[in-house]
């Protein structure tokens, strides 16, 4: 099959097409004839070394594809040969086959392709995992999206107003903030010119958010903290502002804050399982309804991996950016 690898730790242009052999399948795995893959942040991290791979994954990278499936042990499950899935899958899902664990493989939601089925499984697994079931956000709790036109962003911005919470989104740009209330945030906040923590307190009469979903780290964390609602919690997901912060643990005390990370890969099938059976029950129907919807900026052909990831690293896109297989 052909395949896009890491040839060695580097910029985009690392990324080499190449032939592999379609892969052997473990037990509890189906063998995904891939149309189409993501391009999520992870995958850049890789690249660059800085996001090893979890013993017995594949070295390719892609961690969500949609598909046709093609082989695996499928008794006692739903599926079938020849069924449409996307699925969540710890790497190789730049490539022609992809081997996918079956608890995390779901149904294409109602009315999408598998382009934008593809576009689904990380982010949609990530915020549920993070906002809904670490940070609780529930009944009539606000949430504050730091990188509101991510792909992870997008989703939260989404999912949450749809569930019929306040929503408020961070972006680098009014043209950004715009986007973000297009897809249902209250207020977008330019964190270049603005300082999201004053805007996000005179937005809620200075109670501030009960849950921030934060891709940042680093020096967002006193000024979220400073936002934060009694009670608050803040769900961490990536650093990317970096690793350290210095922040004041008595307002933690004082006021009952929760600070929680977590990564998605390394966590066992049964995990990831029990968080698609959330999708399928709670979020897969809200497609079908029109009130979530895929979001995605631009497609490129399996080969040119190497200038999806140049766009990714240019954090120019609002949505998702995908690679086209089949």
């Amino acid at each position: 099959m052909r395949a896009i690898e890491i040839k060695q730790p580097g910029p985009p242009d690392v990324l080499q097409l190449c032939e592999r052999p379609v892969p052997e399948l473990k037990a509890g795995e189906v063998l995904i004839r891939v149309h189409a893959a993501g391009i999520n942040r992870p995958d850049v991290l890789q690249r660059l070394g800085h996001y090893p791979v979890p013993p017995g994954a594949s070295d390719l990278p892609g961690l969500e594809v949609a598909g046709e499936i093609v082989g695996g042990d499928l008794a006692g499950s739903a599926f079938q040969k020849g069924d449409m899935v996307c699925a969540l899958v710890q790497g190789g899902g730049y490539a022609e086959y992809c081997a996918a664990p079956l608890p995390q493989c779901l149904p294409l939601p109602a009315g999408l392709s598998p382009l934008e089925a593809a576009s689904l499984p990380e982010n949609y697994f990530t915020v549920w995992s993070n906002v809904f079931d670490r940070a609780r956000l529930e009944g009539s709790d606000t949430l504050l999206v730091q990188g509101g036109t991510s792909g992870i962003g997008v989703t939260a911005i989404q999912l949450a107003a749809a569930l019929g919470h306040r929503v408020f989104a961070t972006a680098g740009s009014a043209g950004k903030c715009r986007a973000s209330e297009s897809l249902g945030a209250e207020r977008g906040i330019d964190y270049k010119s603005e300082d999201f923590a004053a805007v996000v307190k005179s937005l809620t009469d200075n109670k501030g958010v009960d849950v921030i979903l934060d891709m940042v780290g680093g020096d967002y964390l006193p000024r979220e903290i400073d936002c934060l609602a009694d009670d608050g919690r803040i769900a961490l997901i990536a650093l990317l502002g970096g690793a350290r912060a210095n922040i004041d643990l008595g307002q933690v005390l004082r006021r009952r804050l929760s600070i929680s990370g977590s990564t998605l890969r390394p966590r066992p099938v049964a995990f990831k399982g029990a968080i698609a059976a959330k999708l399928r029950e709670r979020v897969w129907p809200l497609f079908g309804q029109g009130r979530i919807r895929p979001v995605i900026f631009q497609t490129f052909p399996l080969e040119q991996a190497a200038q999806a990831h140049a766009l990714m690293e240019s954090s120019t896109h609002i949505g998702k950016i995908m690679l086209q297989v089949l």
